[in-house]
């Protein structure tokens, strides 16, 4: 198959043929459709996983079709379309039979603790566990965009920080799933103010719903004080950064929720959590991570009722040949870009 290869850290990308994988028991082998190009495919590449070994095929924001079936999987055939969360679980740990999949004890990840789906094929593991069917009137690209970037932001929004109709969201950094919170944030019905240094991304936020747009080169907290007459109920690490992170819990107002989504390697330094004040204004800090296959069917469901539309957040339409420049200049174009020619 023809895949997308590194071969040391930061080195060359380059696509070459590689041997297709075989699909693992209880998985499935998928032939891609449709592949993001994701912050976090850069951080491997970078070599700031250390699940990543070398040569290595990184991707894991998918759609396509099951190719081949392993032994044990009981739920799905040879030709299914499907997508799947970038958390592949085990189904059988403690935390999956609580059914919080998301944070997996023994979670595999494609682009990472194997290889990625920015190549033809693409194996998954624990199929009955993690692949989402997608609906025949959803186009694959669009549930690839689903699989890391939208998804994870969905459930940031609704379900760990549980924004309410009414409430000020700042959403610091609009790459992938920061353009997503403020679309999903908007459509939930709070007043969403979208924070990045790139003009571009600040506009498409404001298209996304976003009411107010503030320079991340200002003192953010004080603009979002200013905006909101007190600060956030919500704010959203969507980027992943030392100044990022505390930005977000410094905009915050009392009782207010920050929710970090973005990764935070140790590489760029740690980030200065301004405890007195989380004491002081008893503020929730929070993680993010994911979303487990089995919650979907409320996104899925909301998207094809019309209420949210993750197809303006794809702003490029790549082949794999693109995908190599494409992956070193991640977030130097706003909105996603897909890999839909292989």
């Amino acid at each position: 198959m023809r895949a997308l290869v590194f071969g040391s850290f930061g080195g060359p990308l380059e696509v070459r043929e590689v041997p297709a994988p075989e699909p693992p028991p209880g998985g499935v082998v998928v032939r891609v459709a449709a592949s993001g190009i994701c912050r976090s495919d850069w951080h491997a590449w970078q070599g700031h996983d250390p699940d990543v070994v070398l040569p290595h095929v990184p991707g894991h924001e998918l759609a396509g079709t099951v190719a081949a079936v392993g032994t044990g999987v009981r739920h799905w055939s040879a030709g299914d379309r499907v997508t799947v969360p970038f958390v592949n679980a085990c189904g059988t740990c403690d935390q999956c039979a609580a059914g919080e999949q998301q944070v997996c004890a023994r979670q595999t990840q494609p682009g990472f603790t194997h290889w990625g789906s920015l190549a033809e094929f693409v194996a998954l593991d624990a199929a009955d566990v993690n692949l989402v069917a997608v609906p025949e009137e959803l186009d694959l690209p669009t549930a690839a965009a689903l699989g890391c970037r939208y998804a994870t932001a969905f459930r940031a929004v609704v379900q760990v920080a549980r924004v309410r109709t009414g409430e000020w969201v700042a959403v610091h950094g609009c790459g992938g799933v920061g353009l997503s919170a403020v679309q999903i944030a908007a459509a939930a019905g709070a007043r969403v103010i979208a924070v990045d240094v790139a003009p571009g991304a600040l506009a498409l936020a404001r298209e996304l719903g976003a009411e107010h747009t503030v320079d991340g080169r200002w003192d953010v907290p004080a603009a979002v004080a200013e905006l909101t007459g007190g600060g956030a109920h919500v704010s959203l690490d969507a980027l992943g950064a030392p100044v990022t992170c505390a930005n977000s819990i410094r905009c915050l107002r009392p009782r207010g929720r920050h929710v970090q989504v973005g990764l935070l390697p140790p590489a760029q330094g740690r980030p200065e959590v301004p405890m007195e004040r989380v004491i002081g204004l008893e503020l929730q800090v929070l993680g993010s991570h994911g979303m487990a296959a089995h919650a979907y069917p409320e996104l899925l469901g909301l998207i094809a009722a019309g209420r949210l539309d993750p197809r303006p957040l794809i702003t490029r339409r790549l082949t794999l040949d693109d995908a190599g420049a494409a992956l070193t200049e991640v977030g130097r174009q706003p909105g996603i870009a897909v890999v839909t020619s292989f």
